[in-house]
């Protein structure tokens, strides 16, 4: 499972992975780290003079709390098996800020009132990489990091393909395949996930609209049609993606290392069992 933390507490997320980089660099202070979360808190809870509140009910705060603490976990098992030669402490602070952003691209302008910020679902990472690239300046970040926000975001995405991206190092790299990997099993293993599935299929009905289009290209028919693809999303498509394309990086969650015993993935069968339940519930007789 997941860290039994309250990942609705923007304070509570922020003393963990806090934590987890005093643990990991305890000569490094983390008030840059402090600082990144108390404006995006601010940010997604509409407290800036430019942005409304974050309005989704699935791609919400909750998801980027849950998506940061598993990147920051997978950092901490990279390090524990590859020592510190590679992800420093700037390496950290700087993969933290690329998920705690990467979904800022569905936050709406104080001017943009209509609808929610599902319509954005298209163009998101696009809107996302910009946000970070207009903020981040503002916290000191150098050009040569916020490239490496940017092509770490970038990597998230149903879509993306991480083989046709270009990687500054492989520190670089490394971060982009943690972050991608974090959005899918933060989401996924989320115990409130078989719950939320109407959640999302609201979310794509918005976008689609918003986008035109048409109802024979969408990707979804129905709520009953979403529900019934999941398991094999997973199965045939995020699992062997994360092996492939993100190079297996959620292996460093293993405790013991090494072990093959990993609660992520462990909560993910359990709640795509919980989804196959209901499914078989809902099939129609057989006589």
């Amino acid at each position: 499972m997941p860290p039994a933390i309250d990942f609705d507490d923007p304070s509570e997320v922020a003393d963990f992975i806090t934590a987890k980089f005093g643990a990991l660099y305890p000569s490094s202070g983390a008030a840059w780290l402090q600082g990144v979360f108390d404006d995006v808190g601010a940010m997604f809870a509409g407290r800036t003079p430019s942005y409304l509140p974050v309005d989704l009910k699935y791609h919400n705060l909750r998801h980027t709390h849950m998506a940061t603490a598993c990147m920051a976990l997978i950092l901490e098992g990279q390090r524990a098996a590859e020592g510190d030669a590679h992800v420093k402490s700037r390496d950290f602070e700087l993969a933290i800020a690329a998920v705690l952003l990467h979904d800022s691209g569905y936050l709406k302008l104080k001017s943009d009132p209509e609808g929610t910020g599902a319509k954005y679902t298209y163009c998101h990472i696009l809107r996302s990489c910009a946000f970070a690239a207009s903020y981040l300046p503002h916290v000191g970040a150098t050009d040569v990091e916020i490239e490496s926000v940017l092509s770490a975001i970038n990597c998230t995405g149903p879509n993306s393909e991480i083989g046709r991206l270009i990687f500054r190092d492989n520190v670089s790299r490394i971060v982009g395949c943690a972050l991608a990997t974090s959005d899918y099993l933060g989401q996924l293993a989320d115990p409130r996930y078989p719950d939320k599935l109407g959640e999302l299929y609201a979310e794509f009905c918005e976008s689609d609209e918003f986008a035109n289009v048409p109802a024979a290209r969408r990707a979804f028919k129905s709520e009953e049609d979403l529900v019934r693809r999941t398991p094999g999303f997973w199965r045939n498509f995020v699992k062997p993606k994360l092996d492939r394309d993100f190079q297996g990086v959620y292996r460093y969650l293993d405790e013991p290392a090494g072990s093959g015993h990993n609660d992520y993935m462990a909560a993910i069968e359990i709640n795509l069992a919980k989804i196959e339940r209901r499914i078989a519930g809902t099939a129609p007789s057989q006589k």
